[in-house]
């Protein structure tokens, strides 16, 4: 009997809160629990100067790709815009099919 195990990698895009400096960051992943650990010890110097930072939405992709596109459409929100997109999906890990900007 031939035993076949397969990974299914998921992929996120979330919003990173830090209220020190009133800024939200937005970035993409395939390991989140690792990428905030790395986000809150100061090991990203994109994001050191705002610690702690909280995770305040986070959205679950199938592909790197598809990802990599919402995480470029978000980051080209302005701050109005990026309140309403975690409002609407904040707290939850859907998928977003189509964020509009």
């Amino acid at each position: 009997m031939i035993e076949a195990f397969f990974f299914i990698m998921t992929f996120h895009v979330y919003i990173l809160y830090s209220k020190s400096i009133n800024k939200y960051y937005k970035g993409q992943t395939n390991n989140i629990e690792d990428r905030l650990r790395r986000h809150n010890s100061g090991y990203e110097k994109a994001t050191s100067n705002g610690i702690p930072w909280t995770l305040v939405c986070l959205i679950q992709k199938s592909t790197r790709a598809e990802a990599i596109i919402l995480e470029r459409k978000i980051k080209n929100m302005n701050l109005n815009k990026t309140i309403a997109f975690i409002e609407k999906y904040g707290g939850s890990s859907q998928d977003v099919g189509s964020a509009k900007s």
